[in-house]
């Protein structure tokens, strides 16, 4: 009793609720000393969030193909300078919890067929405007639209209506019930824009988030200045913002190092060790869903042979890349999406192992022969073509030669992910089965790089997926998650050899809560909102 009065005090006290002689008055009234009461307290105020300063971030990812339109968002700069302007209705806290973002309350019934969402009251746009359901609903018709190209489209299919409730109420209607509706609302495409005769702008930048967009330069940087309306007191505390893409890992590492940047992503983990010694420097690592893909086109010529696909699984060597690349900094994956850290993962699939004869068995019924490409480029993720040489060296013990082509870094995700046969990727993963199969694999979502569909199993695989969305029973729920992977992990076209942790660098001179959101990079991709300078 007298630990938790003591947290939640301390929690006042760094966030202004309650003053030092407060805090400490109220320590002494449950039975702590005071010399105890005095620590605790300069603990408390050491952690209180100081207001000002510019921060700047480097980001290893960003392309001259980039947009400020949420729905085509496609790298973490991009959602970093999102996340700086715009507000979600939903986010993941730092905890790793769901919790509304513009959404004060909700509630689901008929099933979770039917979700109110009550927003908050008194949040404005960057202009004034004062946010209502009339933006909410824009914005969602927006993405799912007939003619939309947003990424966030296959996860909104589901929907068959939307109405507004009162001014500041939205109802979402469901042609079936899914218990994890509030998760797919919180993905970072669908920052809530502003409505103008039922309809937004998409390029504006205009949000209710901590700060302001000055200025856009796709591929080079995001310039910010601290919005001092921003309906979160306890968050924003810059007062500018810069968010600069530097694609070449030494020069971001070095510039962290040389003090140009406050935080970057990415770090190769080959040079952790070297970071630590930087007296300046915090190394932060977080463990999440982060995964590294090869995703193997079907609609692309070898791949839609199934056998053929089950040659180059069975071709890899998993543990290489994770020893290799990863350095310890991540874990063993299975070709499956769905890790320890999410629920319902199917832990009894059977672990691939590199099996050459297997894999020359496959290959020979196949009927291929010749070379197949691989395209890389490190803009993927942190060794990734050294990784692709990998998969290309223990593919030769089978027969199965691969070339890897090494693709320029600045517009990979724009012209080679999702549209070449085979190629190296990077997935932050998602909390639940449901939003990561329907990120990513279901038939009706734009960013399915594998383009499986069609397949027996792929069909099977879709229904599962509509299925268990629904299903209140855990244990038949369970089930068909378990099911949804296996078909997945037999039949698909992704090789995901394993999960990587989050590596990120820092200045000493910045400061943040004691949790760290492991969902995204950058403390969520929301370090801007949430950090302060010391």
């Amino acid at each position: 009793m007298k630990n938790a009065f003591i947290k939640n005090h301390s929690r006042k006290l760094t966030e202004g609720h309650i003053d030092r002689r407060q805090f400490i008055t109220s320590a002494l009234a449950v039975g702590v000393t005071l010399p105890t009461a005095l620590s605790l307290a300069n603990s408390a105020e050491a952690a209180t969030p100081k207001k000002g300063g510019k921060l700047r971030l480097g980001y290893g990812y960003g392309s001259t193909t980039d947009s400020l339109d949420p729905g085509t968002s496609e790298n973490g700069m991009t959602q970093g300078i999102h996340k700086c302007y715009g507000n979600l209705l939903f986010d993941t806290e730092n905890t790793g919890e769901l919790a509304g973002d513009l959404v004060e309350s909700y509630e689901g019934s008929n099933g979770a067929k039917t979700w109110v969402l009550d927003l908050r009251r008194g949040v404005e746009f960057h202009n004034g405007k004062t946010l209502d359901a009339d933006d909410v609903i824009a914005t969602i018709n927006y993405h799912r639209g007939e003619a939309s190209k947003s990424a966030a489209k296959g996860l909104l299919t589901s929907i068959s209506d939307i109405r507004k409730g009162s001014r500041n109420q939205v109802i979402f209607d469901l042609s079936s019930g899914n218990g994890d509706f509030p998760y797919l609302l919180s993905d970072y495409h669908l920052v809530i824009m502003q409505a103008k005769g039922g309809k937004v702008d998409p390029l504006a930048g205009m949000g209710t988030g901590p700060y302001v967009l000055k200025s856009f330069e796709p591929g080079v940087k995001g310039t910010f200045v601290k919005n001092k309306n921003y309906w979160r007191s306890d968050r924003g505390h810059f007062d500018e913002v810069g968010i600069m893409t530097i694609l070449d890992t030494t020069a971001r590492q070095n510039a962290v190092m040389n003090g140009e940047v406050d935080a970057i992503n990415e770090v190769d983990p080959k040079i952790v060790n070297l970071m630590r010694r930087n007296p300046g420097i915090e190394i932060l690592q977080s463990t999440g869903t982060k995964h590294y893909t090869f995703p193997m086109r079907l609609d692309t010529e070898p791949f839609g042979n199934y056998d053929l696909r089950m040659a180059l699984k069975l071709s890899v060597k998993r543990q290489e890349p994770v020893d290799k690349i990863l350095l310890g900094f991540g874990a063993l994956g299975n070709d499956i999406p769905v890790n320890s850290a999410m629920p319902f993962h199917n832990d009894t699939i059977t672990q691939r192992e590199y099996d050459p004869e297997r894999a020359a068995f496959h290959y020979k019924k196949s009927g291929h022969s010749g070379t197949i490409p691989l395209n890389a480029s490190d803009a993927a993720f942190p060794g990734a073509v050294d990784a692709a040489q990998l998969i290309a060296a223990s593919a030769k013990d089978a027969g199965i030669n691969i070339e890897v082509i090494r693709e320029p870094k600045d517009g990979y995700w724009s012209n080679v992910w999702n549209k070449k046969g085979w190629c190296a990727c990077y997935w932050g993963g998602r909390p639940t089965p449901d939003w990561m199969f329907k990120a990513a694999y279901t038939k009706e979502t734009e960013w399915n790089d594998t383009a499986w569909r069609g397949t027996k199993a792929s069909k099977r695989f879709n229904e599962l997926v509509v299925a268990a969305a629904s299903e209140t029973d855990q244990a038949t729920r369970k089930k068909q998650y378990f099911e949804a992977q296996q078909l997945l992990h037999d039949d698909g076209g992704v090789i995901l050899p394993m999960f990587a942790n989050y590596i990120m660098a820092h200045s000493k001179k910045l400061a943040h809560e004691p949790h760290v959101a492991a969902n995204w990079e950058m403390d969520g991709n929301r370090l801007a909102e949430r950090w302060w300078f010391a």
